[in-house]
């Protein structure tokens, strides 16, 4: 997510604690709130698909596959 966006997030966020968000910046925070949480929840999932558990014996086992069993 581009720094412009996060920190009109955090713009809103501070403007919400004054006084009431107008209807379009409502919309406006919760666009911005779905677009980084796809975000966040896309590169969790990319970390967890290269995660390995290496067992004593020295096998590894993806992450993903573990979830299968």
């Amino acid at each position: 997510m581009e720094q412009q966006s996060l920190a009109r997030i955090n713009e809103l966020a501070k403007i919400a604690k004054t006084r009431e968000l107008t209807p379009a910046e409502q919309e406006e925070r919760a666009r911005l709130r779905k677009e980084y949480l796809a975000e966040f929840r896309k590169a969790f999932q990319q970390q967890l698909s290269s995660t390995y558990i290496q067992y004593d014996d020295g096998t590894k086992v993806p992450l993903t596959d573990l979830k299968k069993k």
